[in-house]
């Protein structure tokens, strides 16, 4: 498995002081990954390598092609290998269960996926709203406001490669009491978000019903999109919402809560969930 992270040459710079330093520095590593069924690509994208098979299936059910963690039978990594002749592990291959077919196929783009958008370079807005099977608007849970302004703190607790480099996003689902049942890191924020479906979705069957996802990031589209097709019920962000995120919220019934610090959060759609509002 190739490394998480890895030391490079810095000269660092102080103006006011007028001093240059050289030394290492600890940085994230950033590599592609390309994810295929059977022999079939349907995914590359840019990410931090680690839970890599939690990232392949967690993309292929955020984005609707499978309906459950049993829709494969096995995943492997392919022995591709590097300028060195090394393994580099930058390949996933799923196996479907017999019987098995993807219930749409990949999305078309028009360029691959960076490590900072998931649905970047698709051929249409429609393309986008991948529709999720789950009712997630009538999902009941009702959260505290207390634990939603904790949320971001216990994540950053439980990121030990933000902590050494400063250069990845993280994700986790929560209870509604607030205990983080899976954290992941990565330099993609939708490929973190992958990763804690996937490792979930092998523990248990979709919907991931009365749970909260936290994200280090802003509330993006795909955000919001995963946590729909996931059936996650509440997004919490520290960062900012966009426009189509908040629409989507709206439309699927997700509570959409960001800017989530210090104590204090905006909330941008399904504020009925939320206990004493």
């Amino acid at each position: 498995m190739g490394r998480v992270t890895t030391r490079v040459p810095r000269t660092r710079v102080d103006v006011a002081r007028e001093v240059v330093v050289g030394r290492p520095d600890t940085v994230a590593v950033e590599e592609p990954v390309e994810v295929r069924v059977g022999e079939s690509p349907v995914t590359t994208t840019m990410r931090t390598p680690g839970d890599d098979f939690d990232l392949a299936l967690g993309h292929l059910l955020t984005e609707g092609m499978i309906g459950s963690a049993h829709d494969v039978a096995a995943m492997m990594h392919c022995t591709d290998v590097g300028p060195d002749g090394s393994p580099t592990f930058n390949v996933v291959e799923a196996t479907l269960s017999p019987g098995v077919a993807l219930l749409r196929p990949a999305r078309e783009r028009t360029e691959t996926m960076t490590s900072a958008c998931g649905v970047c370079g698709s051929a249409s807005l429609d393309a986008v709203r991948t529709a999720s099977r789950f009712d997630v608007a009538a999902d009941p849970v009702a959260l505290e406001p207390a634990v939603l302004a904790g949320l971001p703190d216990a994540l950053r607790e439980r990121q030990p490669v933000f902590e050494r480099t400063g250069g990845v996003h993280a994700a986790g689902v929560a209870t509604p009491d607030g205990e983080l049942l899976v954290v992941r890191e990565d330099v993609g924020r939708h490929n973190a978000v992958d990763k804690v479906v996937g490792a979930l979705a092998r523990e248990r069957e979709l919907p991931l019903a009365a749970a909260v996802l936290v994200v280090s990031a802003r509330a993006s589209f795909e955000i919001v999109q995963k946590a729909a097709v996931a059936g996650i019920p509440a997004v919490v962000a520290v960062g900012a919402p966009t426009s189509l995120a908040v629409e989507l919220a709206a439309d699927a019934g997700i509570t959409l809560v960001a800017f989530t610090r210090e104590g204090r959060f905006s909330v941008y759609a399904r504020p009925d969930r939320i206990v004493g509002l």
